[in-house]
Parts: C-alpha cells; sequence; structure tokens
C-alpha cells in the first residue's frame, strides 16, 4: 500500500470522497472506537445536514405509505442497540493478482461499532407490506453514481426476508454518539454480515419494490460475484455474475501487529466472522499453516456481531515466524488458503498471515 497516504490511525485511499481502512493491528478492541472504523463513501457526502427538517419515506409495495421525522422515528419506534460488524465487499481487494480494478484495500475495511437505532423490520411491518413485496431499494440525499452523465442515485437494496431479519437497523447513533456525516448523519441502515455497500448513508428513502432492485450499484457486474469460474482476462457477460449476499467466513490477526518482535510466550489476538452465521472453530498456526491447533473463541456478543478469539503461545525458539489463523463456520465452511480471483476483486477471504521475531 505504499500509494496510500497516512492521515491519522486511518490509511487513507482516497481524499475525495473519503475512503479509509484501519491498520489490522488497531481492530484489537472488541468494540471498534468511532475513530478507528474504516470509511467507505462511493460519492461525496452531502455538504451540510438539517437535522431538523429530515425525513425518511417508506413507499412502493406498502399499504400505508410512511413519511417520517427523525423525532417521529425515535419516539414511535423501540429503539435497540446492538454490537454489529461491517466489512466492505472488496476488503482484501489488494491480495488479488493480477491487480483488479477499485479500490485497493488490505484487511482493515471491517470494524465492529455498537449501533443504536430501530429495526428497519418494525418501520416495514408500520407500513404493512403488499403481499407483492419483494425487494427494498435504498436512496440517500445528494449521493451520486460518480461519472453517471445522468447524475443517477446510488442505490443498493436486499431481499424482504433480509429486510425483516431482527438486527438489521435504521441506526442514528454510533458507539453512544450521534452519527457523524462520514459514518451517515443523520440515518443509515446496517445491515450485519453483508457487503456494507447494503447499509445505505444518509437514508432518506425505502422503496419497496415488486422485483429485484435494479437501481445504481445493482446492475451488470457491481458488487456481484461470477457464478462460475472466471480467469483473468476471460471473457464473461453480465449473466455469469449473482449478487453478493452473505459475506464468506473469514479472520484476522489483531495482536501482535505484522513485523512486531516479540518474546517466546504470548497471547494472539483477533475476530472472526462469517455473514449471518456464527463461527464455531478458529486454529492457529505458527509455521506458516504447516499444523494447526484450536484457539479460545468467544461467541457473539449478540447476532451480528464479530466473534473475538485468544490462543496463548509458546514459540520453540528464536527467529521468524508466520503466524495465520484460519475459521470454520457452523455450516463447516472453511476459510481458504487462497481465495479465488474474480474481476471485482470482492470478498477476498484468505486466511490472515503476519511474521514476527521472537527473542
Amino acid at each position: 500500500m505504499s500509494d496510500t497516504l497516512v492521515k491519522g490511525d486511518l490509511r487513507i485511499l482516497r481524499e475525495q470522497p473519503l475512503n479509509a481502512e484501519t491498520p489490522a493491528h488497531l481492530l484489537d478492541d472488541p468494540i471498534t472506537p468511532t475513530h478507528l472504523h474504516f470509511i467507505r463513501n462511493i460519492s461525496k457526502p452531502p455538504a451540510s445536514i438539517d437535522t431538523a427538517n429530515w425525513t425518511l419515506t417508506i413507499d412502493g409495495e406498502v399499504h400505508n405509505p410512511l413519511k417520517l421525522s427523525l423525532d417521529e422515528l425515535k419516539s414511535r419506534f423501540e429503539p435497540v442497540t446492538f454490537a454489529l460488524m461491517l466489512q466492505c465487499a472488496g476488503d482484501g481487494r489488494i491480495g488479488f493478482t493480477p491487480e483488479t480494478p477499485g479500490l485497493q484495500f488490505g484487511e482493515g475495511a471491517v470494524a465492529c461499532a455498537r449501533w443504536t437505532g430501530v429495526r428497519l423490520k418494525d418501520v416495514l411491518e408500520a407500513a404493512n407490506l403488499k403481499p407483492g413485496a419483494v425487494y427494498t431499494a435504498h436512496y440517500s440525499s445528494n449521493c451520486k453514481v460518480p461519472g453517471d452523465p445522468h447524475g443517477a442515485p446510488m442505490s443498493r437494496g436486499l431481499p424482504i426476508g433480509k429486510a425483516l431479519t431482527e438486527n438489521v437497523l435504521i441506526a442514528y447513533e454510533m458507539n453512544g454518539a450521534p452519527l457523524d456525516i462520514q459514518h451517515g448523519a443523520p440515518l443509515r441502515l446496517v445491515v450485519p454480515g453483508w457487503p456494507g455497500s447494503c447499509s445505505q448513508k444518509w437514508l432518506s428513502r425505502i422503496w419497496i419494490r415488486d422485483k429485484v432492485h435494479d437501481g445504481a450499484c445493482m446492475t451488470g457486474t457491481t458488487y456481484r460475484m461470477p457464478n462460475r469460474p472466471i480467469g483473468p482476462g476471460e471473457a464473461y457477460t453480465d449473466n455469469d455474475f449473482d449478487i453478493i449476499e452473505r459475506l464468506p467466513v473469514k479472520s484476522m490477526i489483531t495482536y501482535p501487529r505484522a513485523g512486531a518482535t516479540v518474546g517466546q510466550k504470548m497471547q494472539l489476538r483477533g475476530h472472526a466472522w462469517s455473514g449471518d452465521r456464527s463461527v464455531d472453530r478458529l486454529d492457529v498456526s505458527i509455521d506458516g499453516g504447516k499444523s494447526w491447533f484450536p484457539a479460545d473463541l468467544k461467541p457473539p456478543v449478540n447476532p451480528g456481531a464479530w466473534q473475538n478469539w485468544s490462543a496463548e503461545i509458546t514459540f520453540p525458539g528464536s527467529g521468524t515466524y508466520e503466524v495465520c489463523v484460519r475459521a470454520t463456520d457452523q455450516e463447516g465452511e472453511v476459510q481458504p488458503v487462497s481465495a479465488g480471483w474474480n474481476p471485482g476483486g470482492y470478498l477476498n477471504n484468505s486466511i490472515h498471515r503476519i511474521t514476527v521475531e521472537v527473542v
């Protein structure tokens, strides 16, 4: 990542609009502090936010369209707080060879903050979905697809089944404070375990559709994975791709930092996650993956949070060691040694490796 700039604690991949990731060793906290949460923007945030006049519209395939002020949203629906993991679909893109288009995120486009808001499910039930409701379509104030000659609004969506789960939030607070503009103020969706692009910022409208949403950033190959193997330089069509839904099983090492000098006895730490599933096993290797042993893996503090793991290590002697972690989820999906290349550079869940110097 020699082409990136460093500002404060985040590694800046693009200045305008701001896109930044967090070095893995700064993600050691069970709950990610706001100032260490990655920032992913496709378009520039609104220049200013008028919270007093902000409204959220729910329309489309509903019997009872809603237009709610922030105060009405907060007073009418039950407030809830959850620790929820968000991850950019391009997290790890820098690990693919040959390089793919898009921002070259390393391991730090992932975080688990504590979000407060109302359940999307409760709001949609108040709107009384029609039987033909199939998909949500999310819209933001002044959020346009960059480079689009028609100024198309950036819009993603969710299948209704996902939208009606208990831990998908319309959030207005992050870690106990009102959202800031970079994190979606005054309202954003938080959709744990699915690509971060589903968690629309600056939320102003949810249009309920009678078909799979076809808005900007939902069609073509954007946020889609091949449904067949596609190698570099191979021809393909849009029909060869499916919409990315749940994120694959993945884990990371947050302590020690890559390249650290450590003693022979130490504790390794990190996090693991797997989309809508839980992780059942976390294995550690100190010999580059030749042998593995289980770590202590904690359950999530609530559904949608990442899981924290630790392992007490005794290195056999001084020298350079390659430390790896590998997660296995409840369905038996195992984190691969090397994730398959794809044209979009999405979903790189290769095992995380660091080297340490033992003295």
